[in-house]
C-alpha cells in the first residue's frame, strides 16, 4: 500500500529552544528519541496486527480508513483525506481495494450529485470489528501488567505526541477512534 502521509508542503518549523529559566534536558530527550525509534522499529516488525485469526489480516491504511468511516459516517474523499492528513489521490488508491472487497461502497452525495461519498458497508463494519477485537487483544496482552490509569495515560500521551507530529508537518489531524 502507499504511505499514509505525503511530504510537508512547507519547510518544518525551526527546532524549539529551551524554555526560559531552565536548561534543555538533553539526556531525557536523547532517551525519548531512542525509545521512539525502538517503538517505530518494533511496531513495524510486529505490525501490531493483533492476535488470533485476524492477526495482520488488514494493513494499516485500510484499518485507518475503515475506522475513520466507522466513526465519521459517510465521507467524501477530500474530507477523508483532510481528516487523516493525507493526499486525496492516496485515499482514492487506498479505497479502491476496499471497494473491490465490498468493505466500502461509493455513492453519489445527495447534496451534490457530482461528489461521491464513501460508506462503510455491513461486511466492512463486521471485518473492522474482527480486526479491532484482534488488535484489542494484543494491546491487552502487551499491557497486562499495567494499571487502567497507566493505559489511559499512555493513550493520551501517544495521541498528544501524534498530534504534535501532525502539527510539525503542517497537517493537524482530526480526532480518531
Amino acid at each position: 500500500m502507499t504511505p499514509d502521509h505525503t511530504p510537508p508542503q512547507s519547510p518544518p518549523p525551526a527546532a524549539p529552544v529551551a524554555p526560559p529559566g531552565g536548561p534543555r534536558d538533553d539526556e531525557l530527550l536523547d532517551a525519548f528519541q531512542h525509545e521512539v525509534a525502538v517503538f517505530a522499529r518494533r511496531a513495524e516488525q510486529t505490525r501490531l496486527g493483533g492476535l488470533g485469526p485476524a492477526r495482520n489480516s488488514m494493513d494499516r491504511a485500510a484499518y485507518l480508513l475503515l475506522s475513520r468511516l466507522d466513526v465519521g459516517g459517510p465521507t467524501g474523499v477530500k474530507a477523508l483525506a483532510a481528516g487523516m492528513g493525507i493526499d486525496s489521490s492516496t485515499v482514492t488508491r487506498q479505497v479502491a481495494p476496499l471497494v473491490d472487497a465490498g468493505l466500502v461502497r461509493r455513492a453519489a452525495d445527495p447534496e451534490d450529485g457530482r461528489a461521491v461519498l464513501l460508506h462503510l458497508t455491513p461486511p466492512g463494519r463486521e471485518r473492522l470489528e474482527e480486526v479491532r477485537a484482534s488488535r484489542r487483544a494484543l494491546m491487552a496482552l502487551l499491557t497486562e501488567d499495567w494499571t487502567e490509569q497507566e493505559r489511559a495515560d499512555f493513550r493520551a500521551l501517544l495521541a498528544r505526541f501524534n498530534a504534535s507530529i501532525a502539527r510539525f508537518h503542517g497537517r493537524p489531524l482530526a480526532p480518531g477512534p
